[in-house]
């Protein structure tokens, strides 16, 4: 167990608790897919920031829980469809839904986790943190669209590339901590821009562990962004610092969606400073996210936020 499940432990097991009471179905397949995804590991980043946002502002009731638990339904929901558009094999150490089940009942439960998650929200009864979960979805949604409409382009700016994962990663962040903000009558501002920073920051080294992490931590095999055309924010930098030549081998690399020079590539990305470059971008938003906490009380739970946001850069899973 992590430092900031430890802060929350009481809560986080609650939280585990309610998704799996939640998940339970009529239907075997949807039960069977659901327990498969939900129980695969992770970190629960995001339910544990809705716990995290809510206890730091001095919430003392248990809509919080509910709250984390919808939280990561959606998240569920969305990997369950991303794995399939990717065409992925492996997250987090294991075959795909999609590997094991096929691609219709992947998706097919990805719309079960969401419209479940409505369900939960419904009963929660707040309009803005229905608000600010329906925006949220919608803006993942556009996300996904955006990235795989970017696909196979060898000419994406580092600007499209922010763009893309502050609305498919940095935006489900954003609304945990807001909504552990509105759970609690505090600053949903403060709280949101905490969310967004930590999510960009996180999504920034998740890029750059495709490059220089191993497939047993990191639990995908590397190269993968590579494969699925993705141009991420170490590629970027390299393909604008790297001579013609050189950039012509990323570029074809991307537009033809291989991983066959992903040994060469990982010398050009490096020896460019794109690892160096994208790390620094990602401490950044990690030092933005602990400064948006500077109004909060002191408390175990603004210190645990603050080390999360560390957390973020220096993981290498």
């Amino acid at each position: 167990m992590l430092p900031f499940h430890r802060a929350v432990e009481q809560e986080f097991s609650a939280v585990n608790k309610m998704i799996v009471s939640q998940l339970q179905s009529d239907v075997g397949l949807v039960e069977n897919i659901g327990h498969y995804i939900v129980e695969s590991g992770g970190k629960r980043l995001r339910p544990v920031v809705v716990l995290l946002s809510a206890l730091a502002n001095g919430y003392k009731g248990s809509l919080h829980i509910k709250m984390a638990a919808i939280i990561e339904f959606i998240h569920t929901a969305t990997l369950l469809h991303d794995d399939v558009v990717d065409v992925s094999a492996l997250r987090r150490g294991r075959e795909t839904a999609n590997a094991q089940w096929g691609n219709a009942p992947s998706v097919l439960v990805g719309d079960f986790l969401y419209s479940r998650a409505f369900q939960m929200l419904v009963a929660v009864a707040d309009m803005p943190i229905m608000g600010v979960m329906a925006d949220a979805t919608n803006v993942i949604s556009e996300g996904e669209v955006q990235q795989m409409a970017n696909a196979g382009n060898a000419a994406i700016s580092e600007d499209s590339y922010l763009q893309v994962i502050y609305r498919k990663t940095a935006k489900l962040f954003e609304a945990s901590a807001e909504a552990g903000a509105i759970i609690a009558d505090a600053d949903q501002q403060a709280m949101a821009d905490y969310g967004r920073h930590l999510g960009m920051a996180f999504q920034i080294v998740d890029d750059v562990l495709d490059y220089q992490g191993d497939v047993e931590s990191i639990g995908k095999n590397l190269g993968d962004d590579l494969s699925e055309g993705k141009m991420t924010l170490p590629l970027i930098y390299a393909r604008d610092k790297l001579a013609e030549d050189q950039r012509a081998i990323i570029c074809s690399a991307v537009e033809n969606k291989s991983r066959q020079d992903f040994p060469d590539i990982l010398e050009l990305v490096q020896s460019s400073g794109g690892i160096a470059y994208s790390m620094e971008r990602a401490q950044s938003e990690a030092n933005l996210a602990k400064q948006a906490l500077q109004g909060l009380p002191d408390s175990q739970f603004k210190t645990v936020m603050s080390e999360l946001a560390d957390f973020a850069v220096a993981r290498s899973i």
